[in-house]
């Protein structure tokens, strides 16, 4: 069977970074299961893997427009230090949940200042281009209950 909409199919992947750098991988745990078609991965693997088999090994480099979109510099911000008012020490590297006028946003210290902090909105994957590596362990129909959810219902 051919991995189409409403197909579930279970993948072993490699994620690595132009610098060879695994980001993330599933080797030593169960392959990840979706439902195809309903933008449960990025958009530009799912494009990629459209058509392939069960057994198929394929190498895919995902632009960040198809990815985690291009890293947008408006979306570092300096925000008062007292925004982080009951944090007892703010340090680089730190993530919070933040409200933004797009909603909900997580967003990571790059820098603390004495009045201000820099925060950064973007993914950490944003303008990067994805490597993966991939075999098709699984493919089969989708049931009528995992294609109303949109998800694939667990073992």
């Amino acid at each position: 069977m051919q991995i189409s909409q409403n197909s579930v199919v279970s993948i072993d992947y490699t994620l690595t970074g132009d610098d060879g750098q695994v980001i993330d991988t599933s080797e030593g745990r169960e392959p990840l299961v979706y439902l195809h078609g309903h933008q449960n991965i990025i958009p530009g693997l799912e494009k990629a893997i459209e058509g392939a088999s069960e057994g198929d090994e394929l190498d895919v480099a995902v632009q960040p427009e198809e990815g985690y979109g291009p890293y947008r510099d408006e979306l570092v911000q300096d925000v008062p230090r007292d925004a982080f008012a009951g944090v007892d020490k703010v340090e680089p590297g730190m993530s919070f949940r933040a409200e933004s006028n797009a909603g909900p946003m997580t967003v990571v210290v790059r820098e603390v200042g004495d009045d201000t902090v820099t925060v950064d909105g973007n993914h950490m994957l944003a303008g990067q281009v994805l490597n993966f590596k991939v075999a098709i362990k699984g493919v089969r129909e989708a049931t009528e209950s995992e294609i109303e959810q949109g998800t694939v219902e667990a073992a």
